[in-house]
């Protein structure tokens, strides 16, 4: 059986201490160039390929890098636009202190997010996980500084957290009130994954179920605010909810409200992804939009202002509100206080909204 090549071993081959030879690879300033590159080839030929990190970043009492814990499968966050833009944030924020950053999804049923109990990490981000989703409560028993973003608000006992978000249900009520003060009356709406289970479909409002979402909660209370004071019935608007929050989900869902009888003038989508689907939609059934059809969305993602026509919505600076979770994660982690971060949401309106047409 072959010897295992310690750092033990590649000083004893060179002639110096261990602490020389753990500095080759974590404080080469401290050694001349020469002595460094002889360590470093000898242990090289030993087949050393340095100190363990992990064991190195204990021994420092910081890992060097951050959790992100979200709520759906991985390739949300490569291919949802706002995640996308918020993970830039976070990463402009991250990369001057040298923080890496560990992605922990958490997609609805599962029994846990994989890695949380066992990430080596100095803390976590929380990327709006709804109370009771998978693997919240295994960050929170980690005890570690903690950062959550949208929702939850007060997610239990344990230190307290940073918070960053943004007055949904007021952007949310805004928008309503923009299409009623066109003239709307007639309005629909489309909704993303509401609870963690697998219903799509018509929603009732009034039945929230398990964990509902903080931030679909708030922006569907907001749409009622504005609908109910313009004496808008809010328990007769037709709602659908679908997922995940992607443009063929809006379609899907758009296509439940346009094809009854006495669709909607108005169908306010509770996020852009979604709202681009409801564009297609009502394309499909020679629909102009905002002539037939006015279409709301919500966040102001790229795409929003591209869109044909260009997508009035709610504008939100996800960008930003990456970056501002992670200054706070990494206040928190070097001790300094913390504080809440709440973020503006205006509403941007574009050419998908104009009154309806007269009967």
């Amino acid at each position: 059986m072959s010897r295992r090549v310690t750092l033990q071993t590649v000083a004893d081959a060179v002639g110096v201490s261990r602490t020389t030879v753990s500095n080759a690879y974590s404080r080469p300033d401290q050694l001349a160039p020469d002595l460094r590159r002889r360590i470093l080839g000898v242990a090289a030929d030993l087949g050393y390929a340095g100190p363990d990190p992990a064991a190195r970043s204990l021994r420092r009492g910081r890992a060097g890098a951050v959790g992100l814990l979200f709520n759906e499968a991985l390739g949300y966050a490569f291919t949802d636009p706002a995640a996308v833009m918020f993970l830039q944030g976070v990463a402009e924020a991250g990369e001057p202190a040298h923080v890496g950053l560990l992605l922990l999804p958490a997609p609805p049923g599962a029994p846990e997010a994989p890695g949380v109990r066992d990430a080596v990490v100095d803390g976590f981000l929380v990327y709006s996980v709804p109370d009771g989703y998978p693997g919240l409560r295994a960050v929170l028993d980690r005890r570690l500084p903690t950062v959550t973003v949208d929702e939850p608000v007060a997610p239990g006992p344990g230190p307290a957290p940073g918070f960053v978000g943004i007055d949904d249900r007021a952007g949310a009520r805004a928008v309503a009130r923009h299409l009623l003060d066109l003239g709307h009356r007639r309005v629909g709406v489309v909704t993303d994954r509401m609870a963690p289970d697998d219903r799509r479909g018509r929603y009732d409002p009034a039945g929230y179920r398990e964990a509902p979402s903080r931030v679909g909660h708030e922006r569907l209370a907001g749409y009622a605010d504005a609908l109910t004071a313009a004496g808008v019935a809010w328990p007769g608007v037709p709602i659908v909810e679908e997922f995940p929050n992607t443009v063929a989900a809006g379609r899907a869902a758009a296509a439940a409200l346009l094809d009854v009888a006495d669709p909607p003038t108005a169908i306010l989508a509770i996020t852009d992804q979604l709202a681009l689907g409801v564009l297609l939609a009502a394309r499909d059934r020679g629909l102009a939009v905002p002539g037939d059809l006015s279409v709301t969305g919500f966040d102001d993602v790229p795409a929003a202002a591209l869109a044909d026509p260009p997508l009035t919505t709610v504008r939100q600076p996800l960008v930003e509100k990456g970056r501002a979770a992670a200054r706070l994660l990494l206040d928190l982690i070097a001790e300094r206080p913390t504080r809440r971060v709440d973020l503006p949401a205006d509403l941007v309106v574009r050419a998908s909204t104009a009154p309806p047409r007269s009967p």
